[in-house]
């Protein structure tokens, strides 16, 4: 009964390791020719549906990492302010170095 299983989902991945490559779009195949994928999960179903997934398939696009403005740029609402850009901060610091702490 544990072999009819493994080889129920073997052939379940094979399947859908084939269906995978046939319907990727040619462009977006990595590393060989599409034709040559298809014939790859074909001939060697288990470890040609690996190396498939591995490095055949096309990446997820990745979002990208928010990246604060740098030096220059006006900085947003939502963005933390410096105490440089604190006009508060400024006057307060200059009272203090006159000597004005009333």
């Amino acid at each position: 009964m544990a072999g009819v299983l493994i080889g129920l989902a073997l052939l379940a991945f094979w399947l859908f390791s084939l269906f995978d490559v046939v319907t990727t779009p040619e462009d977006e195949v990595r590393n060989v020719p599409k034709a040559l994928w298809i014939l790859i999960v074909v001939l060697i179903p288990l470890l040609g549906g690996l190396v498939w997934m591995a490095r055949g398939r096309p990446r997820a696009p990745r979002a990208a990492w928010p990246v604060p403005p740098g030096p220059g740029v006006p900085k947003g609402p939502g963005m933390p302010k410096g105490p440089d850009d604190d006009p508060d901060f400024l006057r307060d610091l200059d009272r203090r170095m006159r000597g004005d702490d009333t």
